[in-house]
């Protein structure tokens, strides 16, 4: 069996060209990271990569553990799958020791204080908010490769202090930083890419060690991670990139997109293999979102793996204040729920984290049980460590029972009961994370022991592979990215929320508009945009996004229609 089976014509174009540059242009739902890791696949079996000397680099943990898992799964290991950031640290652990003969310096465990000790050396105060976003401002800066005095004469404000104040605390923050022996996370990237341009004989040896290199959300790239990119792959070009610019969504956080969009330009001879066909999603969903992205730079035209004659046409709502569209969104999903529909395979997406309070209330109110994604990570919520040690607990002490009866037995000591506590707040919480535990147990394989199963846990904590909470989600955009439902409800489509209010000129539009674009793709089978007027206040319009895809596309219907009659 080849790695390239399974693949369809463009994916295996894509997993087949072994030698770089490559770019694999792919759009939502068609298949990158299994083009990605087949890729790796194809390269080592056929004897054309070393494993160990293959760079896998990915923008999040949970991804590199993902790629890492899906390796596995093809009989690969030794691939290192790592972010920017672990990759640079590791290095800057092996090489500092040798070149300054004292340890690598400490990460900095929290900027915004380390910063309120910085503006107290300049005699301000100032409210946590504005430390917050000067944290940003600093991490903006330096992964735009720009110094203070840069950003000065740029004339950046934060609030209530001008480009001089905030120079002057960028400054003391660095002192603070020195003399403290730190780096903060910024740091880690350029202090690695000044060593190796300072450094040939690290430079060398990390040449030596990594031969190949891919790169996932390459639209997602800094001008610091860029170079850094640069000075691991020195004067070779193994190298590909997969990415959407059209999922350019951290624009604020220094990703440029240019990387991308620019690539056979900055690499001659590169291959380019665009990536359109959907495994995700039905039609009517593709057709948002292609008229979204119509004309845009890089834009992909996606189109559908398969027909579905039955799909149900994307719909547009429109309310009379924000309480009314929450209460029928909340009443539409519970119906959905109530026809069979498994909770877990619908989300609510809005742009902003203040608008999930009174969709939380609404869906408790309809007795709907729903998590907001971007909060506590699953393997790091009380109830779950209190339950995974005390697996491991058991797991050493004699069996009285079966695996899944012990596993509810220690379950049960710690809380856990055969039917939920009423929807809304933490009891519901702690019950639904407790539940998602039971869940992984009754879906272990046969054979499974409670040794087993605890191993199993630690190891899924380590690569935050994270088990599917049966409830509701709540996500805003950005959190959304990567992940898919079968249903979803994007509320909130109105000026002033999506394009946020503060979004002025062409460039912020156009992230607003790529942010609504990633929330359509994250559907599979239906689609609902709503939006409300606001007519108790100042009112609002909606969104320019809604007129640009058009009436032709979406279906407009009435609010009661949205909670009547529905397919699962």
């Amino acid at each position: 069996m080849s790695a390239l089976d399974g693949l369809d014509e463009r994916q295996r174009e894509a997993a087949s060209v072994l030698r770089g540059p490559v770019a694999v242009l792919a759009g939502a739902g068609t298949g990158k990271t299994r083009v990605i890791t087949h890729r790796i696949a194809h390269g080592v079996e056929t004897g054309a990569y070393t494993p160990s000397r293959v760079m896998a680099v990915t923008f999040t943990a949970k991804a590199a553990g993902e790629l890492r898992g899906r390796l596995r799964g093809l009989g690969v290991d030794g691939v290192a799958a790592r972010t920017f950031h672990a990759a640079a640290l590791a290095q800057l652990g092996f090489f500092w020791p040798s070149l300054a003969g004292s340890p690598a310096p400490a990460i900095v465990d929290n900027k915004v204080r380390l910063l309120a000790q910085a503006a107290d050396l300049v005699r301000m105060r100032l409210d946590t908010a504005t430390l917050r976003d000067l944290a940003s401002a600093i991490e903006w800066r330096k992964v735009s490769m720009l110094s203070i005095e840069e950003v000065a004469r740029r004339g950046r404000t934060i609030g209530r202090l001008d480009e001089t104040q905030v120079a002057d605390i960028s400054r003391a923050y660095e002192t603070l930083k020195d003399d403290r022996h730190q780096l903060d996370f910024e740091d880690v990237l350029l202090a690695c890419a000044g060593m190796l341009e300072a450094e040939p004989r690290v430079a060398a040896a990390v040449h030596e060690q990594y031969r190949h290199f891919t790169v996932d959300e390459f639209q997602d790239v800094s001008p610091l991670q860029h170079r850094l990119l640069e000075l691991w792959l020195g004067d070779r070009g193994d190298l590909c990139v997969v990415g959407d610019a059209s999922q350019t969504i951290y624009s604020f956080a220094g990703a440029d997109q240019r990387y991308l969009l620019e690539f056979a330009r900055r690499h001659p001879g590169a291959t380019v293999v665009r990536l359109e066909t959907n495994y995700r999603s039905v039609a009517p969903v593709l057709d948002v979102a292609n008229a979204l992205m119509h004309g845009r730079p890089g834009a992909l035209e996606l189109v559908p793996a398969q027909a579905h004659p039955t799909a149900e046409p994307a719909t547009v709502v429109a309310f009379d204040d924000d309480a009314e569209e929450a209460r029928s969104v909340a009443a539409s999903i519970a119906g959905r729920i109530a026809e069979g529909v498994p909770a877990e395979e619908i989300a609510v997406l809005y742009r902003a984290h203040s608008q999930s309070a009174g969709l939380l209330q609404a869906l408790a109110a309809a007795g709907v049980a729903a998590t907001v994604l971007g909060g506590k990570r699953f393997f790091d919520m009380p109830e779950v460590r209190q339950a995974v040690q005390a697996l491991r607990a058991a797991a050493v002490a004699p069996q009285q029972h079966a695996f899944l009866p012990a596993v509810r037995d220690v379950l049960r000591g710690l809380g856990y009961t055969d039917e939920p506590p009423e929807a809304g707040g933490a009891l519901r919480d702690a019950w639904e994370a407790r539940r998602a535990v039971m869940l992984l147990a009754e879906d272990a394989p046969a054979g499974t022991t409670m040794r087993t199963f605890a191993d199993d846990l630690f190891a899924r904590a380590k690569d935050q592979h994270e088990p599917v909470l049966r409830t509701v989600t709540l996500s805003t955009l950005h959190a959304a990215k990567g992940l898919e439902w079968p249903h979803v409800y994007l509320v909130g489509m109105s000026e002033g929320l999506l394009p946020i209010s503060y979004a002025n000129g062409f460039d912020a539009i156009d992230e607003e508009r790529r942010l609504a674009y990633v929330g359509v793709t994250r559907a599979a089978r239906t689609l609902t945009l709503s939006w409300s007027r606001d007519v108790h206040r100042a009112g609002r319009r909606p969104s320019r996004f809604l007129g640009e895809i058009g009436t032709g596309t979406l279906r407009e219907t009435s609010p009661s229609a949205m909670t009547g009659a529905r397919r699962g």
